[in-house]
């Protein structure tokens, strides 16, 4: 079976009655954990984008309490896991100050971490290559707010 485009799913969506379409979101959350994860977004955080950052950052900080130590393996494998779910959920919210603020998070809460990255190459790579991320798209936003996460980006 072949996808249709987006503009055919559009123009079908506008042919629908309201209660259609409402079956068709229940059906589709049902297919996959994410399609349920974004409606949970777009239907009751959205309009708390604060509240939303400060519910990823708590689940960092748990994960980052959970991780492993007993070896490097563990810890890479864990924190590659942490980061994966993060840009998942950034990329629920598609804002560009939640993506900045998430990984600048993410890069702090790795760069406090114990044991220290320095020792594994792997490590220091992924820290690297995110505040990279976090510095292009920095460069993107407001001017006022590029000085602010500037600030917070220097601090790391």
């Amino acid at each position: 079976m072949k996808a249709v485009t987006l503009r055919e799913i559009k123009n079908e969506l506008n042919t629908l009655s309201t209660q259609e379409i409402q079956e068709l979101c229940l059906r589709l959350s049902r297919f996959k954990k994410e399609n349920k994860e974004l409606l949970t977004y777009l239907l009751f955080e959205s309009h708390d984008e604060a509240g939303y950052v400060e519910s990823v950052k708590r689940y960092m900080d748990d994960e980052f309490e959970l991780i492993n130590t007993d070896s490097y393996f563990y810890i890479r494998k864990s924190t590659r896991k942490i980061l994966r779910n993060v840009k998942k959920f950034v990329r629920y919210s598609q804002n560009k100050e939640t993506e900045v603020e998430l990984l600048l998070y993410f890069c702090k809460k790795l760069k406090d971490f114990k044991p220290s990255i320095s020792r594994s190459t792997q490590l220091q790579n992924m820290y690297n290559r995110q505040l990279l991320l976090a510095r292009k798209i920095i460069s993107g936003l407001h001017e006022d707010l590029q000085y602010d996460y500037q600030v917070m980006l220097e601090a790391l």
